[in-house]
């Protein structure tokens, strides 16, 4: 149950996001992007959060770059492999 029935604070917090992805370059907009949809899976829970957390700018930045880095090495792996 959220605590705003007719907000979707996901949606609202995907959308608040685009500026930011709109200044990264090609590649990393597309990476960003899909980790923003990929929350997607996740949305009754942060739903019912209810509020975004004050320091999001800087922890989405430290996930973001994590979440790249796993990318990166996920790729590394599979040219490893074949």
């Amino acid at each position: 149950m959220s605590l705003f029935p007719d907000d979707d604070i996901l949606i609202r917090e995907i959308e608040s996001w685009k500026g930011f992805a709109d200044m990264l370059c090609s590649t990393d907009r597309g990476l960003f992007l899909q980790m923003l949809n990929d929350c997607y899976k996740y949305s009754n829970a942060i739903n019912a959060k209810g509020e975004p957390f004050p320091a999001e700018a800087l922890l989405m930045t430290l996930v973001f770059i994590q979440h790249k880095m796993i990318n990166w090495l996920i790729k590394y792996q599979r040219k490893k492999l074949k």
